[in-house]
């Protein structure tokens, strides 16, 4: 089997002496799946390894019974592509050979393996998401120029738009794909609050495991929860029309932080503490340490404004 470096055209060998060796294009990014992607065996790992002198392989173990592996081919097929051929995918089905898989230390999979000048420089195991499987490429390649948005990107922009139901169409997908990332529980309780369905919110931050129960991010979408059950509606805020006595800024700041918008609702409870702080015994003061709390201690949000809050008490 002749292998092709996708950036020059030209066969990739072990013979790191070849003088005639052309270099990677580097301007040369249009190839096609065949052109990065090569199913290995018994016949053909040692050559594929081989080329890992003169281009990197990323070698993807899985287990064509295994619905996590699916998972994570799919990513890494899309990515090899779009990365234009600064690596090549090899993939290696276990159950066909496990006796490579043995050699190379397989004990689960998806295993992914990043093979260069011959010997490994890194790896993980189990289906990374695909934003995080990025975020481990981009350590070891440049990003592609014009990557297209992340699911997780598609959604955030869907729930900023106040399209629910795209954001929530694809959490539940992410949900369906990756049951143990619970960082997509969180966020698909963030889009039902978002819908007006907190009690719904509530309860799949309730069924998270303890360490993902009392994590910042799922304290803070309870929190939030919390502030939207406290909160006038939005109708209500309209109706407060230009009013600027303590009560009407309190609740503008309420519902600044129950619709997330923290920054703008941390501004408005220290301009309200600085101007009444006697407000309803203290409140202004006691919401921002609630929302220090959810937000967590090392949020740039909570430690900026700790600080504020510091230097107008003492």
């Amino acid at each position: 089997m002749q292998i092709i470096d996708p950036r020059s055209g030209k066969p990739l060998t072990a013979d790191t002496g070849n003088a005639d060796a052309a270099a990677p294009d580097a301007n040369q990014t249009a190839v096609r799946p065949e052109d990065v992607i090569i199913e290995l065996n018994a016949g053909n790992i040692q050559q594929v390894l081989e080329a890992s002198m003169k281009v990197p392989v990323l070698l993807g173990c899985y287990s064509p019974s295994n619905a996590s592996s699916s998972t994570l081919l799919a990513v890494l097929d899309k990515l090899v592509v779009e990365y234009a051929g600064a690596f090549l995918l090899g993939k290696l089905d276990i159950e066909a050979n496990p006796e490579i898989g043995g050699q190379l230390g397989v004990q689960s999979v998806p295993d992914v393996k990043l093979i260069s000048q011959g010997g490994l420089v890194d790896g993980f195991q189990g289906a990374l998401p695909e934003k995080e499987v990025r975020e481990w490429l981009n350590r070891y390649f440049p990003a592609p120029g014009e990557a297209p948005p992340t699911p997780e990107e598609q959604a955030e922009e869907a729930l900023k738009a106040g399209d629910t139901a795209a954001a929530r169409e694809i959490y539940q997908t992410l949900m369906g794909q990756y049951p143990e990332h619970y960082a997509y529980q969180v966020a698909f309780a963030r889009v039902l609050l978002a819908e007006g369905q907190g009690n719904e919110a509530r309860d799949v931050l309730d069924n998270l495991p303890p360490e993902e129960r009392d994590a910042a991010p799922a304290r803070g979408v309870r929190a939030s929860i919390e502030f939207s059950e406290q909160a006038l509606s939005a109708e209500e805020i309209t109706a407060l029309g230009d009013r600027t006595d303590s009560e009407a800024q309190y609740q503008r700041a309420l519902r600044q932080v129950a619709d997330g918008h923290y920054d703008e609702g941390l501004e408005a409870l220290l301009a309200l503490m600085k101007q009444d702080r006697a407000y309803n015994d203290d409140a202004a003061r006691k919401t921002l340490l609630q929302v220090f709390d959810a937000l967590g201690a090392d949020h740039p949000l909570t430690v900026a404004y700790r600080r504020k809050l510091f230097a107008m008490l003492y």
